[in-house]
C-alpha cells in the first residue's frame, strides 16, 4: 500500500472491515444473539458503575473461584460504535475454563476523544481493582479486546493491575486512521495520535500476545505484525498469533470457543 498515492475512497476501503466481510451482518448478529443469551443466564452482576458518563459501567461474570484468573475484555466497534452487551459471548471460551470475565463499557466518539476514551478504560480497571472482589472478582487481570478494543488492549496493558494482554486484530497507528471515514466522529489530533499510537511508545515490558486474521485488511495485518516485531526487538515477552483463514469478523470464534486458537493462548496468560 502506497497511503501517500491512494485516493480517499481506497483509503476508506483499507480500513472498512464491514464492506471486505459480506456476510459480516450475519455474523454480527449471531454474536449479538448469543451475547444477548449469555448475559440472561448470569444476571447477577451486570451494569456496574465505575464512573460519571452513561457507558461507564461493567458486565461482571466472576468464577467459583474468587481468585480464579479475570479476562477483561473491550469491545471493538473502531472507538464509535457497539456496547459491551453485544459481545458477552466473547468470554464464554476462557470462561468455560473456570476463568472470571468483565466487560467494561466506555463512551463512543464524538462524545468523548479517544483520550477520554483510553482514560475511562484505566479508569474502569481502577475501579475493577478496588471493588472487583465483592463481586467475586479477586484473581489476576488479563487484559483483551478485538479492533479498537485490540488497539486499548495495547494501551491499557500499563495499567498496575493488569498483568497480561492479548489484543486480537488491533489498530496500533493511528496517523493513517485520519485520513479515512473514521475521523469523521474521531476527530483525531495530532497530539492524540503521537500519545495514543502503541507503535509510536516505549514498549510495555509484560506479556502480550498480538493476534490477527489472515484473511484480514492489510493495514490491520501489517499493524500487529509491526507492534510485535517493536515488541521483539525490546525483547519483550508474547508471541504474534496469525490465525489461518479468519477474517475480521469470524477471528473471534477462536476466544468464544472452549478449544479455540486464542482461548488455549489466554489460558497460558495468567
Amino acid at each position: 500500500m502506497n497511503w501517500g498515492t491512494m485516493s480517499r475512497a481506497e483509503r476508506d476501503a483499507a480500513y472498512n472491515n464491514s464492506a471486505a466481510v459480506k456476510n459480516s451482518p450475519a455474523l454480527n448478529a449471531a454474536r449479538e444473539a448469543s451475547s444477548a443469551a449469555f448475559r440472561a443466564a448470569h444476571p447477577e452482576h451486570l451494569d456496574q458503575r465505575y464512573g460519571p458518563r452513561e457507558r461507564n459501567t461493567w458486565d461482571l461474570f466472576p468464577a467459583s473461584d474468587p481468585k480464579a484468573p479475570c479476562l477483561v475484555f473491550i469491545h471493538g466497534g473502531y472507538w464509535q460504535r457497539n456496547s459491551k452487551d453485544l459481545f458477552a459471548n466473547l468470554i464464554a471460551g476462557p470462561y468455560a475454563h473456570g476463568w472470571a470475565a468483565a466487560l467494561p463499557g466506555y463512551t463512543l466518539c464524538p462524545d468523548a476523544t479517544m483520550a477520554d476514551i483510553n482514560a475511562e478504560i484505566h479508569a474502569a480497571l481502577d475501579w475493577l481493582a478496588e471493588h472487583g472482589p465483592a463481586h467475586g472478582i479477586a484473581g489476576p487481570v488479563v487484559l483483551s479486546g478485538w479492533s479498537a478494543g485490540g488497539h486499548l488492549t495495547a494501551m491499557g496493558l500499563a495499567h498496575r493491575s493488569v498483568v497480561a494482554g492479548l489484543a486480537i486484530s488491533g489498530i496500533f497507528e493511528l496517523g493513517p486512521v485520519r485520513d479515512t471515514y473514521l475521523n469523521e466522529k474521531l476527530h483525531l489530533t495530532e497530539a492524540e495520535i503521537v500519545a495514543l499510537s502503541p507503535l509510536r511508545l516505549p514498549v510495555v515490558n509484560k506479556p502480550l500476545a498480538i493476534a490477527y486474521g489472515t484473511a484480514e485488511l492489510p493495514p490491520l495485518v501489517s499493524d500487529s505484525r509491526d507492534l510485535h516485531a517493536k515488541r521483539a526487538a525490546a525483547h519483550a515477552p508474547g508471541p504474534l498469533l496469525p490465525v489461518p483463514g479468519a477474517d475480521h469478523f469470524t477471528i473471534v470464534h477462536e476466544l468464544r470457543d472452549a478449544e479455540g486458537l486464542l482461548t488455549s493462548q489466554v489460558l497460558l496468560l495468567a
